[in-house]
């Protein structure tokens, strides 16, 4: 048994922890995982296979790289049981935040809203494919993957155009207030999340607050707030803007990590 320790410096949340989870599923060789989302590191117990591991994180563009390898004579790894009840509880939480931040996002004019609402849906998406490809062939999660990049690439785009359209256009005023009060509940709903997976994982009863605050859901979260309130403050619809366009990028960044897991 060899343990290889990699560091994964965009590992900010346990969606990215999915993805890899995922990508590295049809490596038989691979006989544990263990994340450390704190501290960005990925420890992969395996017999073989190191360069097609190595290789298969680097894919993500997570920023992967290898510390070391060695010899380990662990041969029993805890099973995390209530895994797949908590992925299903995050998966509501997270769907049904998107829910409501779209269709507050659209009555309120806020492209930053709709914006995060796609990011809890991108979320919403990875813990999906993680469970319905559950027990299913490579083919299935691979196709699975394929309709979410899809499906969460299109969204994004359209609305990374219509941020595109408002800015060269007459300008709209969104609703601050609506703005910051839902982004506020969502940035409760993200941390609820992290906090209820790493809780799960780790044999301390609290989560560390390194994990909350580097979180990208949780500045996502920040960044909607702070644009509404420089919406009041200024007058103007262009904070909202620029923090919607923002947060499509990032989208559109993590369906295509999602559509590289169907190659």
């Amino acid at each position: 048994m060899e343990k290889t320790v990699f560091e994964i410096p965009k590992m900010d949340c346990p969606s990215e922890e999915n993805l890899i989870r995922m990508k590295l599923d049809g490596i038989s060789e691979i006989k544990n995982l263990e994340f450390d989302i704190a501290n960005r590191k990925l420890t992969v117990y395996h017999t073989d296979k190191l360069e097609q591991i190595e290789s298969s994180i680097l894919e993500l563009n997570l920023g992967g790289k290898r510390l070391q390898t060695g010899q380990s004579d662990k041969s029993e790894f805890e099973e995390q049981a209530n895994q797949r009840k908590l992925l299903w509880v995050v998966l509501a939480i997270n769907f049904a935040f998107f829910i409501i931040e779209i269709v507050f996002g659209l009555i309120s004019k806020s492209m930053g809203l709709v914006a995060d609402s796609l990011d809890m849906l991108a979320d919403s998406l990875v813990y999906g494919i993680s469970l319905f490809a559950v027990g299913g062939t490579l083919a299935r999660k691979k196709k699975t993957a394929t309709t979410a990049g899809y499906f969460q690439l299109i969204l994004a785009v359209i609305g990374f155009a219509e941020v595109v359209r408002r800015f060269v256009g007459t300008e709209q005023m969104p609703d601050f207030s609506t703005m910051i009060i839902v982004s506020i509940l969502a940035l409760t709903a993200n941390v609820i999340c992290l906090f209820l997976l790493q809780k799960s994982k780790s044999k301390e009863a609290h989560m560390q607050a390194s994990m909350i605050f580097t979180s990208n859901d949780v500045i996502i979260n920040g960044g909607v707030i702070l644009a509404g309130l420089l919406v009041k403050w200024l007058g103007t619809g262009l904070p909202d803007l620029i923090i919607g366009a923002i947060v499509f990028v990032i989208v559109i960044q993590g369906a295509i990590r999602i559509l590289k897991l169907g190659k």
